[in-house]
């Protein structure tokens, strides 16, 4: 029986449900790239041309590529980076001298310090709502964590973007101001100062404290109080990497709290 033929960067694979889904590749200087599946042939052949013209035009780049192209845009991406920088990431990237973009889209991009390429290039980001998460050992990792940035942390509050653009992840343009879970900056008389507050039924302020450390623990005693007298919520209690058990100790036990935390419930 004659073997089928296919358009030159075609092959296909066959489901178990026996369809046949037409894939597309091409092999540059020995590695052998997929470029994905398509409905048909001539779509999985239109689709190695336009992977062999991002490989050989410089003049195609991810901020001016055709919307219509029968490549997809994120696979384009690799390809281009690959032409200009000579090194193929599966994942959309696009090195710069100092930085790289990622292409979640193709008007959803992010821009990351050199330092996080090797990290990114091998841990696909995700979008769900808008919170960004890469896949860790079958766990959901935040974006965000990587910088410092807590889950419960709130942009404009906790933390802000030096020049005001949120898709630059730079670690030069994000400036944490609150670490910890409800621990607010303040001024008090011209001097910076950390206020503590736990949510009751509402906002209650724990106390304001010399350091941000005092006030982070400040909120765990807090929550311990609240907890012994029979407040249902669960709390998620601070974490001080730098701070070890007996200084910790020592913190919580001469920390003073509000009134209205000592006597809830009296």
């Amino acid at each position: 029986m004659t073997k089928k033929r296919y358009k030159p960067g075609v092959y296909t694979i066959r489901k178990k449900d026996g369809t046949i889904v037409y894939r597309a590749s091409l092999t540059r200087k020995g590695k052998h790239i997929s470029l994905g599946s398509f409905p048909s042939q001539d779509a999985a052949h239109e689709a190695y041309l336009e992977g062999s013209r991002c490989l050989a035009d410089p003049q195609l780049l991810p901020d001016t590529y055709p919307a219509d192209s029968p490549l997809p845009f994120v696979k384009a991406v690799c390809l281009m980076n690959l032409r200009d920088n000579g090194i193929y990431f599966s994942a959309p990237i696009f090195l710069g001298k100092r930085d790289f973009l990622y292409y979640l889209s193709r008007d959803d991009v992010y821009r990351f310090d050199v330092d996080d390429l090797f990290y990114f290039a091998s841990h696909r980001i995700m979008r769900r709502g808008g919170r960004l998460f890469v896949s860790d050992y079958g766990s959901q990792i935040g974006v965000m964590t990587r910088f410092g940035i807590r889950s419960f942390s709130v942009a404009g509050r906790d933390y802000f973007y030096v020049n005001g653009d949120d898709h630059d992840l730079r670690r030069q343009n994000i400036q944490i101001v609150n670490r910890y879970r409800g621990v607010l900056a303040c001024e008090e008389r011209g001097f910076q100062r950390y206020k503590a507050v736990i949510h009751v039924r509402g906002n209650f302020i724990v106390g304001v404290y010399d350091t941000e450390k005092e006030a982070a623990i400040a909120y765990n005693k807090a929550a311990d109080v609240l907890t012994g007298k029979g407040v249902g919520k669960k709390y998620e209690l601070n974490y001080l990497e730098d701070v070890g058990p007996a200084e910790y100790a020592e913190i919580y036990r001469n920390l003073p709290l509000s009134p209205g935390i000592l006597n809830w419930g009296n």
